[in-house]
């Protein structure tokens, strides 16, 4: 396969990503407040920006030094990822109960949380992208290209997705009665999707 080829690839497949079940979730819990499309906008691209760091440092050690993660490492990992969604879901029900926004909160803070939880989030499956791309392209330099275009999908990917969700949010936001709905049933799906992954990695999938 072509360098070419490899960064079209790697970059279809980042905007693929993008949508995955545990994704949309964790964004829907994120931006489920309506604040706003560029608020959204800036959580997703955050988040985004963590999830991919995370992601394209584990694929340079494997294909630059040849580092393996054991499998126990990628279960502990993915429990991790697991734990993560279900307390982020909580937060949300318990938040959604309150039914006041959290003006104690810093401006900072809010930026910070979802680069974390992107950064955490990441880790879970990043070796299995690291090993398409050894896989699938001939070179070490198309692999590497290949991981920066995927990240690059995936952030674009998700500020997409989440500027289509963002609108619908906002207009279902516009009551109180109708932001604690969302808010709360972000959180419910944040809560039962964590808790499927820990029973599918615990199961041995």
């Amino acid at each position: 396969m072509s360098v070419a080829a490899a960064l079209l690839l790697g970059l279809g497949l980042g905007l693929r990503h993008a949508t995955d079940a545990d994704h949309v979730v964790v964004l829907a819990s994120l931006v489920s407040e309506g604040r706003g499309r560029m608020h959204a906008a800036r959580v997703a691209g955050l988040w985004g920006l963590g999830h991919s760091a995370s992601f394209f440092a584990v694929g340079i050690a494997m294909i630059l030094f040849d580092v393996r993660l054991p499998e126990a490492v990628n279960a502990t990992l993915e429990i991790i990822v697991a734990a993560m969604l279900v307390v982020l879901g909580g937060y949300q029900v318990a938040k959604a109960g309150a039914a006041v926004r959290d003006q104690s909160v810093r401006p900072h803070q809010r930026l910070v949380r979802p680069v974390v939880i992107g950064l955490v989030h990441g880790l879970a499956g990043s070796a299995a992208v690291a090993l398409v791309a050894m896989t699938t392209v001939d070179s070490r330099t198309a692999a590497l290209g290949y991981l920066a275009f995927f990240a690059v999908g995936t952030v674009l990917g998700m500020v997409a997705f989440t500027l289509m969700l963002a609108g619908p949010l906002a207009i279902a936001a516009a009551t109180r009665r109708g932001s604690v709905a969302i808010m709360r049933g972000a959180g419910a799906l944040s809560v039962a999707l964590g808790l499927v992954l820990a029973v599918e990695v615990a199961a041995g999938r």
